[in-house]
């Protein structure tokens, strides 16, 4: 795995979350909302399960769709500073190779496996949404199944992908939405046509929305005070409000 700055750069929101944080056996996350039926589980970026932004976004999830929405810890316990995303020249003194061997995917998925298990023991309707490096790991918990059983969720939602491969791609089997910024070194122009390609034959309901002269990482880490970035941020976030409310809420 390698990492590009795009991973780290970005802009840190200024808002108090108002979840709070809960245990699962030895899983850590945060949560809001109350909603018995329907779950939303984020899956982070590199700045993993504390950072602002990312609760912010599940505030928000709560409150416009309904839901009871999770942010579990699929960092082991480790985060990335928040304060980095202002300090560009710290960035090269990090071990993101070491850090990523520790959350790779076969590390991780069983954790997030387990984690979709216990949303679907507590509510009747189950999505997730993941941005960066949590876009491989909604590919994989919407994969079709082979024993006739229940997909880990109902339908997924994505922004930004990282390590994202053309076999999760292909075997992904519950309804999928995408959010692709025009600039991304991890969700390629070759992954891009692939996904538009491929995704139509499955045979599941898809919606592939396209950011042009926006970049990787703009929906959880975009500049609010910029118009075209806070334009983008906001047409994602209703993109994913609008996606849960109808294969959620009203399925």
């Amino acid at each position: 795995m390698s990492f590009h700055s795009c991973c780290l750069q970005g802009v840190k929101w200024d808002a108090t979350p108002q979840g709070r944080e809960e245990n699962q056996g030895n899983q850590k996350y945060y949560v809001i909302g109350s909603n018995p039926h329907v779950a939303i589980m984020v899956i982070h970026d590199l700045y993993g399960w504390t950072f602002n932004n990312i609760r912010l976004l599940a505030d928000q999830y709560a409150d416009e769709v309904g839901a009871t929405v999770y942010v579990p810890d699929f960092f082991g316990g480790t985060v990335l500073p928040a304060d980095l995303i202002d300090n560009p020249a710290d960035w090269v003194k990090l071990d993101l190779p070491n850090f990523m061997a520790r959350n790779a995917k076969d590390v991780r998925k069983p954790e997030m496996i387990a984690f979709s298990q216990f949303l679907r023991s507590q509510h009747r309707r189950v999505g997730a949404i993941g941005f960066c490096y949590g876009g491989w790991a909604v590919f994989q918990l919407g994969a079709k199944t082979t024993d006739g059983s229940p997909p880990l969720v109902d339908c997924i939602s994505t922004a930004h992908p990282t390590f994202l491969t053309n076999e999760e791609i292909s075997n992904v089997g519950v309804p999928v939405q995408i959010c692709a910024p025009e600039v991304d070194p991890q969700f390629t122009a070759e992954l891009k046509a692939y996904t538009l390609a491929e995704i139509p034959k499955l045979g599941v309901p898809f919606e592939y929305q396209y950011f042009p002269g926006l970049v990787h990482g703009f929906a959880v880490k975009g500049n609010r005070e910029d118009a075209a970035e806070m334009k983008g941020l906001q047409r994602a976030m209703r993109a994913a409000v609008g996606w849960f409310r109808e294969w959620l809420v009203a399925a």
